[in-house]
């Protein structure tokens, strides 16, 4: 295994990893849903009903990760999900099946990502 496969399959097992809890898989859902624009911590921990510490935790977790990004405007932090950083992780994960064993084809992928 190549030096950058290796960091690859780091990364992806980390940004797994950060989405592995129910509240953090919920939170990204919800981002997705909101994508482009994103929405205030506010408005996560409301729809989610998460408390704000708490809600705060997983999003610095998932930020860590990079599969959030936050800008400020004035006094809001705006959270949404980089999506890049998905498609990302669905290309590597169906990598193999589509070259190796057609189990899926690329074209699917690509338009579900």
């Amino acid at each position: 295994m190549g030096n950058r496969e290796s960091e690859d399959i780091s990364r992806f097992a980390d940004m797994l990893s950060a989405m592995g809890t129910e509240p953090r898989l919920r939170i990204m859902r919800l981002l997705l849903s909101a994508h482009p624009e994103g929405m205030v911590a506010g408005e996560i921990g409301s729809a989610l009903d998460i408390a704000g510490s708490t809600l705060s935790h997983h999003l610095e977790r998932l930020r860590n990760e990079g599969l959030v990004d936050v800008r400020r405007e004035g006094t809001f932090l705006w959270y949404s999900a980089n999506a890049g950083a998905l498609q990302d992780l669905l290309r590597f994960l169906y990598a193999e099946c589509c070259t190796r064993s057609g189990a899926c084809e690329p074209k699917k992928i690509l338009s579900a990502a």
